[in-house]
């Protein structure tokens, strides 16, 4: 079993109110204009702050809209600005992306779950308008889906392979659609054609018993260290993508989620199907997730036994023993 975790930073600022206070011991008795001073420099270092703080929120996460694109079948997102780092997370065709720094050929990216890391700029594309904004789109409902150049499955290899949960620009009016194909139009501008029985259109959340429906069809997915697609994904990763077929985005590691306001904490004797388990060395230390499929069982990615999606009886060895949280989804 591997940790799945990912360290945060708090920071905090001073006090404005310490600020204020700073020199005032040395203001003379009853002068007016000491007083008066002194007043003057509280208010700048407090209209000072507040401009910052404004700043900073007019810079947080949610504020910069999604300008890039990723015109790859699964990019992966890496702690640093090479190839050689390890890959923290990954980002499916299609995605927007909001870029925060340029190095080189590199890109710090920030994702619609507001997960950091570094791309190769090969993987993305500008975008002046959000992908998609224009047309309808689908969703690839099988775990992978070809794209081809034509209506035939015959005359060429794919274009591209894509996950489980790409969106894909339909063309509705396109001459050659029919019962079978589809066309639709990639980030890149390129177009292509894929049957329309790999896709759906406007998929609607899952309920619970359709989720857990949804992770036995990924049994026995080799499991992927920073994983986030049918390509391969992570113990995080696939419980994340699970609560996202039911409409809710939370966070991406393991720790962050067992940490996150929108989980309700229970007992363990209190589970029921679709809540998620968190397995490490105390409370403070996760290191693995779960869902709970019940019946005593949880299905997960994992490197335990064999490296790959699976399920296991929760009293069994060592999931009974590492178990540390039980959460809800609010």
């Amino acid at each position: 079993m591997i940790p799945r975790t990912r360290k945060v930073v708090a920071a905090h600022s001073s006090s404005p109110h310490n600020l204020c206070l700073l020199g005032s011991s040395g203001r003379e008795p009853g002068s007016t204009l000491s007083l008066r001073r002194h007043a003057g420099i509280c208010f700048i270092l407090i209209f000072l702050l507040l401009a910052a703080f404004v700043g900073g929120l007019a810079a947080s996460p949610t504020s910069p809209a999604a300008d890039w694109v990723v015109v790859v079948p699964v990019a992966n997102m890496y702690s640093s600005a090479t190839e050689n780092a390890d890959v923290v997370s990954q980002a499916i065709l299609g995605s927007g992306v909001v870029v925060l720094e340029k190095r080189h050929k590199w890109a710090k990216v920030r994702t619609n779950d507001q997960y950091t890391g570094w791309m190769p700029l090969r993987d993305l594309r500008k975008s002046s308008a959000p992908y998609g904004a224009t047309g309808h789109m689908v969703q690839v409902e099988s775990l992978f889906a070809n794209l081809y150049g034509e209506t035939d499955v015959t005359q060429h290899q794919p274009v591209m392979t894509v996950p489980f949960e790409t969106q894909l620009e339909a063309i509705d009016d396109a001459p050659g659609n029919n019962g079978r194909w589809l066309e639709v139009r990639l980030p890149d501008g390129r177009m292509a054609w894929i049957q329309r029985s790999d896709t759906v259109r406007d998929p609607k959340p899952l309920t619970i018993e359709q989720s857990i429906e949804l992770a036995k069809r990924f049994l026995g997915l080799p499991y992927l260290w920073g994983g986030g697609s049918s390509y391969g994904y992570d113990c995080s990763g696939f419980t994340q993508m699970l609560v996202r077929s039911r409409g809710v985005i939370m966070p991406r590691d393991a720790d962050l989620q067992a940490a996150w306001q929108g989980m309700e904490v229970i007992e363990r004797k209190d589970l029921r199907e679709g809540d998620l388990l968190f397995f490490g060395s105390g409370p403070d230390k996760i290191t693995h997730t779960a869902m709970y499929i019940g019946n005593g069982e949880i299905i997960h990615a994992t490197t335990h036994g064999h490296p790959m999606i699976q399920i296991s009886r929760l009293d069994d060895e060592p999931w009974t023993r590492i178990l540390v949280a039980c959460r809800r989804v609010k």
